[in-house]
């Protein structure tokens, strides 16, 4: 399979990336481990995770994510054959939130016992901390990649500006940027990432890596009206979705997908694959029925005609 470079850095992974926020949530330790089989059986290598993952869930305190990829590192002795994604920023509760400097040193060494590892691959800024100087920041991700801990690090949820003024900062100082962005991005959300932080990515090299691929879901088709939104814990936010836009969109993948004799799921993904922009968007199954129809997604290649009427249903 064909690596893709997470922007300028010395990484490389295949073009879909497996979203670790299900693991100790929606699938347990015993399906987390078969997804993750499944998922680098097939040829696969970049996975994505975060400290905060499932702090969201009662009785959760965050790291439960980590944890099951730790012990899957572990028993499997892969660790050498998979990229790992790591974030820091979120609120942790009494263990802080935010991108001091303090913070990350603390955070970055909590990540590693959970994951059971001497390094962290991409490390994420996961959200814009607007009361700690970006200097600080990045100096105290670069002391990391200094100390081995780190190889390289990237941001998610940051604003064009923001993310500009960063790169000048890293420019200014002679410190390691970010090569990775991690944005909300799929066929439904488009204008905040196409407006500015698609060209600002394509003007510097940087690899984007989008989350939410499949809106939460929605792109798979299973939500077609308010009956199927108890299919799923997701199925809460798909009101946001089911407009008159969300119909036109599923029906425009439900044509493309009797075209190629795929799933709309898989063209949804193979819609962003396709995107120069984007490196390796980001996302989950609970089932290893569910993560064998987005692998497929990989391998589908849109044509120019199929593509122009997905663009057109979702402008």
């Amino acid at each position: 399979m064909d690596k893709r470079q997470l922007g300028g850095s010395e990484l490389a992974v295949a073009p879909l990336c497996f979203g670790g926020n299900v693991f100790g949530w929606t699938a347990d330790e015993k399906t987390s481990f078969a997804l993750l089989d499944a998922f680098v059986d097939a040829g696969f290598d970049f996975i994505d995770t975060a400290d905060s993952y499932s702090r969201w869930v009662p009785g959760h305190e965050g790291g439960e994510s980590e944890t099951i990829i730790g012990k899957w590192l572990k028993s499997r002795g892969n660790r050498d054959k998979v990229v790992i994604a790591t974030k820091v920023g979120m609120d942790m509760g009494p263990a802080g939130k935010g991108l001091s400097a303090a913070h990350i040193r603390k955070s970055v060494e909590q990540s590693l016992k959970r994951l059971q590892t001497d390094r962290i691959d991409l490390y994420y800024s996961h959200k814009d901390d607007a009361d700690t100087p970006l200097e600080e920041t990045l100096q105290a991700h670069a002391d990391l990649v200094r100390q081995g801990k780190v190889r390289v690090f990237g941001a998610s949820n940051y604003s064009a500006e923001r993310l500009r003024e960063a790169l000048d900062a890293s420019k200014r100082l002679n410190l390691p940027r970010y090569e990775v962005l991690q944005p909300e991005y799929n066929l439904y959300a488009r204008s905040g990432f196409e407006a500015a932080l698609e060209p600002l990515c394509h003007e510097a090299g940087i690899g984007v890596a989008p989350y939410y691929s499949l809106a939460s879901g929605f792109l798979t088709g299973k939500y077609r009206s308010e009956d199927d939104f108890g299919k799923s814990p997701r199925g809460a936010r798909m009101s946001a979705y089911l407009n008159e836009r969300g119909r036109s969109i599923l029906s425009a993948l439900d044509e493309a997908a009797d075209e190629h004799h795929a799933t709309p799921a898989q063209v949804a993904i193979a819609w962003l694959i396709a995107r120069p922009s984007i490196t390796a968007p980001i996302a989950s199954a609970t089932s290893v029925g569910q993560l064998q129809d987005l692998l497929a997604a990989a391998r589908l290649e849109l044509d120019p005609d199929t593509i122009a009427l997905l663009d057109a249903a979702s402008a």
